[in-house]
This record gives structure tokens, sequence and C-alpha cells, in this order.
């Protein structure tokens, strides 16, 4: 038998398992991309920092009704250069200084992975608007202060599943799960201006930045911007072949 010869359960060949591979895959080919109609973009007219270019396609994804628009992927490393990612929900933008925020427990994987490495990438990507943005550089935690505001400003659900357990330890049943998450209910009823203190709030300051424009006919738009040595200020814009 060859190396890369399919085998399924057992050793037995995988025809079964290959001929579904197969079928998914021409679905995937088959499913419309780049539908359109897509928004323009004139690089030429971009701004000279990426700031206020990331604030505003974000906003017109949100008056144009795009779903969740707001939600991003951060990537993550730790030290030895093993990367994850996740996707979670975006909490704050500074245009001024081309920055995200973001919060999450900091007993997680992302936030052992920042601990160590405080290094991230965030990507957005919107299909309706053929858009993506990518965001690179340096993260810095957020003060207490302002674990308290986004905490305090959560949903009482969304607060409930902050005390429920230890985010990415192994669970041992959903009745485990629904034992304390129950308890954790009575907690924030009983306590409402509680905070744990492993909620904590981020700030990826972008030195790289990454706007993608889709075009149906793949004559695809890529602005790149990378701030300068601080010295040297500002920012230096490039075109990249699509």
């Amino acid at each position: 038998m060859r190396d890369d010869q399919e085998t399924g359960p057992g050793g037995s060949g995988g025809t079964g398992a290959a001929d579904a591979d197969r079928a998914l895959l021409g679905r995937i080919r088959a499913a419309p991309v780049l539908a359109g109609p897509l928004p323009r973009f004139d690089p030429e007219q971009a701004p000279a920092a990426p700031g206020p270019l990331l604030a505003g396609w974000l906003d017109r994804a949100l008056a144009d009704g795009l779903p969740e628009p707001h939600v991003m992927t951060l990537s993550t490393a730790t030290p030895g250069g093993t990367p994850s990612a996740r996707v979670l929900m975006l909490r704050g933008v500074d245009s001024a200084g081309c920055a995200v925020v973001f919060a999450g427990d900091a007993r997680s994987g992302k936030g052992r992975d920042l601990a160590a490495n405080p290094l991230a990438a965030a990507t957005f990507y919107w299909p309706a608007h053929g858009r993506q943005i990518r965001l690179a550089g340096p993260v810095a935690v957020l003060d207490a202060e302002a674990a308290w505001r986004d905490f305090l400003g959560r949903s009482p659900a969304s607060r409930a599943a902050a005390f429920t357990g230890t985010v990415s330890a192994p669970l041992g049943s959903p009745q485990e799960y629904a034992r304390e998450r129950l308890a954790a209910e009575a907690l924030v009823s009983a306590e409402p201006d509680r905070v744990p203190e492993w909620h904590t709030v981020y700030r990826l300051r972008a030195d790289e930045a990454e706007f993608f424009q889709a075009d149906p006919d793949r004559g695809h738009l890529r602005l790149r911007y990378t701030r300068q040595a601080r010295a040297e200020g500002g920012w230096s814009r490039t075109l990249l072949w699509p």
C-alpha cells in the first residue's frame, strides 16, 4: 500500500469517505462567492493613516446591516511559536491610534499566550462587502477600571457565563456545566457589581494594517499600512499584488 493511499477505519480503503469528500468539494466549488454588488475602494483616496479607514469600513458594515460586523478573529502564539485563533467580539476602536480593544479571561489560552508573548493579529471579514482587514501588533492590558466597565456593561447571562467553571478546562459532563451555571446565575443575582479578577481588557495597537477589497472579476485591491519608527512618525502605504 502506498503511504498516501486513503484508508478508513481498521486499515481498509476509505472509498466511501473519499467519495463523500469529493462530493463535498464539488459543493464547495459550486458555492457562490463575491456575488456582489460590492462597494468600491480607491486606494489613492485612502487616508494617510489606517485608523480612520478601519472605523469607516466598520461603520459602513454596521450601516448596511451586515451580520455581526463587530466579530473578529484573534490570533495569538505561544513563546515557542505555536499559533491558535478564535472568534470574539470587538469591544472598542481607537481610530487615532489604529487600535482595537477586546476582552477575555486571563486564564484562557489566549490569556496565557498574551501574558507570555504579547503580540497578536486581528482579522475582520465581511463577505457581503468582499472586505477584509488584517491588523498585527503588540497587545497591552488595560487597567482594572476598563475591566470593571466592560464587565458590568454586559448582560446578566454574559456575566454568569464568566463565573461558570474555568474557561478551557476539561468539562466532565453537560450536567456539571448546568450545575455550575445555576450557581453562577445565583451569584450574579446576589452580587450584581461583582467582577471576576480574571476578566481582562486588552488593546491591540496595530503596527501593520492591511485592507483588502475583493472584486468579482478578481481584480482585488490590497493596501498595506506600516507604522514608521517613532523618530519618523506616521505611516507608509504600499499597494500589494492580490
